[in-house]
């Protein structure tokens, strides 16, 4: 992310999935302050970015749009509690991005069944690159 309103507009996808069960879990809200710091939001700016409704900004790099949709799926993770509505937001936003649908599935399985959710990164790229072939 190199622009400032690049990484408001990560910054505000991940809010919007995080809310999107109606309830902002404090781990959550913990992980979003993580981000923001590793972005150099300042945390003014962080809290504003709850009260802000504009559309994300489009990311043009396939790794950069994979990268943001894992951040999303750590994030839907983190709770402890997997909510329908984030499911069903994390799918329609990464096909939103132009990422595959049966990729994603199959990075959101293994998360499910993963001990910590983490998934090795040269495994999450080979299985979006599966879908080139």
């Amino acid at each position: 992310m190199n622009t400032e309103a690049e990484k408001r507009s990560l910054l505000l996808e991940m809010i919007t999935l995080a809310t999107v069960d109606g309830h902002l879990h404090k781990r959550e809200l913990e992980f979003l302050r993580l981000v923001a710091f590793e972005l150099n939001i300042s945390d003014e700016e962080f809290q504003d970015l709850f009260h802000q409704e504009t559309k994300p900004l489009p990311i043009s790099s396939e790794m950069q749009r994979i990268n943001q949709f894992y951040r999303l799926a750590l994030l839907m993770h983190c709770d402890g509690v997997l909510h329908e509505r984030e499911f069903q937001a994390i799918q329609q936003i990464a096909l939103q991005m132009g990422l595959n649908l049966s990729a994603v599935k199959r990075v959101l399985e293994m998360m499910k069944k993963a001990p910590n959710t983490v998934i090795n990164p040269i495994v999450l790229l080979e299985i979006f690159q599966e879908q080139h072939n």
